[in-house]
């Protein structure tokens, strides 16, 4: 039986494993044996995660997947053998499922990427498109070293941005939670005092006092209104996302819509050049792309495809469906001339994403002083209101 397994090693590293053992204590007298202490341990079937069918929904990583089979087609191995063995090392049923359905294709005639394209929900037409073009060049490992490069790359800069958006998450967070402790709790309790001193308060005071004694009484009211707020907002949100809706928003904010362009095109360069040296032609690959890229790009894509398709250049094509930027149209035009086409992408993608990160850096540098001051502004304005009374009341003792 197999056990999910959250265990301390001696250099206090957590680490998870899965092993095969008879009942808990066999597979706790195992890991005690490697020197490791055990914190946690399931079933393995309570881990997996059920698709809308009930069955277990894999859990399979693309740029792990591609890194195993390079190392081991690396090794001299051929794509059944290496698959065989990534099959028997795997403990999740539901990968180890997938694998298998791949070799039952290979075994049956079929080609690696029909095989893969079979499973278009775990191998996107952009992977099954790499593995095709090095079909035809019998140079597989390459692909997937180009693929691993491009994933890493995109996981970067996209890391970038989360990274730079937690904290100030994290201060919104901080902040409304401070503003609704004074005025749901602190504020009310003022008021009480206030209500029998027999004075009138300032009215932005009394304004305040006002609210917080609501929100002391309709709290639940309040709470449910807040929930049903953040769960439309995240359902807009989502909903934005995959329409493209989000990028339309941010394109057209002062300074940041020529940032988010940049992005959009650092990623379709990115893309076209992995594809383009890995042997599929121009036309191809932007026909593979299109569904990778948001709306807007995409109509100037469609109109570029049907310029080249016509005879014209890419350079030209891009430049008139403005998908070029200064510096990316002299480095096409270099590409076009020397013919090394998909290097020069990649390199303008390159340059790009350098822009994309400072851009970023500068960006988090202003922007969360400015946050934390605005914030530091509301609840210092809820505490001065709160304590007025109190400064007018000795105001007129003295």
């Amino acid at each position: 039986m197999r056990y999910d397994v959250r265990a301390l090693a001696p250099d206090l590293v957590i680490s998870l494993l899965t092993i095969e053992a008879v009942d808990e204590a066999d597979a706790r007298r195992q890991l005690e044996a490697r020197g490791l202490f055990v914190s946690a341990i399931n079933p393995a079937q309570a881990s997996w995660r059920k698709g809308r069918s009930g069955q277990p929904k894999s859990t399979l990583s693309l740029v792990l997947f591609s890194q195993e089979l390079l190392a081991l087609l690396s090794a001299g191995l051929g794509v059944v053998e290496a698959l065989e063995a990534l099959q028997e090392k795997e403990a999740n049923a539901a990968t180890h499922s997938v694998l298998g359905r791949l070799l039952a294709g290979l075994r049956e005639g079929k080609r690696f990427s029909a095989v893969l394209a079979e499973q278009a929900n775990l191998f996107p037409p952009l992977y099954v498109g790499i593995v095709k073009a090095a079909e035809g060049t019998s140079d597989l490992p390459r692909s997937l070293t180009r693929f691993i490069d491009y994933q890493q790359r995109i996981d970067i800069v996209r890391g970038k941005i989360i990274s730079a958006a937690i904290y100030p998450m994290i201060l919104l967070g901080v902040g409304g939670g401070v503003s609704a402790f004074l005025i749901t709790y602190v504020v009310p309790r003022f008021a009480e005092v206030y209500q029998g001193a027999g004075r009138n308060l300032p009215w932005m005071s009394q304004l305040l006092l006002s609210w917080g004694q609501f929100a002391a009484n309709h709290g639940a009211l309040l709470f449910a209104a807040i929930v049903g707020i953040l769960s439309l907002g995240f359902v807009l949100v989502r909903r934005m996302l995959a329409q493209g809706g989000i990028a339309r928003i941010l394109a057209k904010l002062p300074g940041v819509g020529e940032r988010v362009h940049v992005y959009q095109l650092s990623r379709l360069y990115l893309t076209l050049g992995m594809l383009i040296e890995g042997g599929i032609p121009i036309v191809q690959a932007i026909s593979t792309v299109q569904d990778m890229v948001t709306p807007t790009v995409r109509v100037g894509l469609n109109n570029a495809r049907s310029m080249i398709e016509s005879g014209m250049s890419l350079s030209i094509a891009f430049e008139e469906n403005k998908l070029t930027t200064p510096i990316s149209l002299r480095m096409l035009r270099v590409g076009e001339r020397t013919g090394d086409m998909g290097p020069m992408l990649t390199q303008s993608a390159a340059f790009y994403d350098g822009e994309i990160s400072r851009w970023i850096d500068r960006f988090t540098r202003t922007f969360e002083p400015l946050l934390m001051a605005a914030i530091g502004l509301i609840v210092g304005a809820i505490v001065v209101l709160l304590y007025m009374p109190i400064f007018d009341l000795a105001g007129d003792m003295s």
